[in-house]
């Protein structure tokens, strides 16, 4: 679990695209909080600040911010960034309220670490990610930063399976009914060629036999 950070934001009174476009030419984005049976607050964060959270990349959506704003402060997760389809730029951003008293489910993302050192991968193995993410169900404040699977041991033709995993405390996946895949060790798809002078064409006898 990480530190909880706390994100000052602005309330919003206006709404609407015209109040949303004044947001952005202010440097500011415009969002929404939203959940838990009350009403939606419409809220607005600095595009720096908010650029700044975004280059956690998937960890953004698993980590837990405190919205602070109004002399009050509401514990969130970030839901949603909506951005523009040419400058990537943000446009709008979602937090979903939550109680950290009460489970939620979330994806937290997958790391790898040691692949220097995999056996497999050395050997010419492929790293084969089935999940980039895996759902668990947790309290809000107990959200695991990533999942790290280590790769030390792994040889081509491994599977690495959930099972391999040693969760926090308090941490399970959602999936119960099956030891599910997070990556496998692939063969390579093309064989090495045998270098030249390596190996000599084996001639068939008049028979038709091939010599030893």
């Amino acid at each position: 679990m990480s530190e909880i950070e706390t994100i000052n934001v602005q309330r919003r009174d206006a709404v609407g695209k015209g109040a949303a476009r004044a947001a952005r030419r202010a440097g500011m984005i415009p969002g929404i909080v939203y959940g838990l049976d009350q009403a939606p607050v419409a809220i607005a964060l600095g595009e720096r600040e908010l650029n700044r959270l975004r280059m956690r990349g998937a960890a953004f959506f698993s980590h837990l911010y405190r919205l602070a704003f109004d002399g009050q402060a509401m514990s969130v997760l970030a839901r949603d960034v909506q951005v523009h389809p040419v400058t990537d730029r943000p446009m709008h951003v979602d937090f979903l309220r939550v109680d950290v008293n009460e489970a939620i489910t979330v994806e937290v993302p997958v790391v790898f670490i040691n692949e220097e050192a995999c056996p497999g991968l050395r050997e010419g193995g492929i790293l084969n990610v089935v999940r980039h993410e895996v759902e668990v169900e947790c309290r809000p404040d107990a959200i695991p930063e990533q999942i790290e699977i280590d790769l030390a041991q792994a040889q081509i033709g491994d599977s690495l399976h959930i099972s391999s995993v040693k969760l926090p405390d308090g941490v399970k996946p959602t999936i119960t009914d099956r030891d599910f895949t997070i990556a496998t060790i692939a063969a390579p798809s093309v064989m090495p060629d045998v270098a030249d002078g390596d190996a000599e064409p084996v001639e068939a006898d008049e028979d038709g036999q091939k010599d030893d």
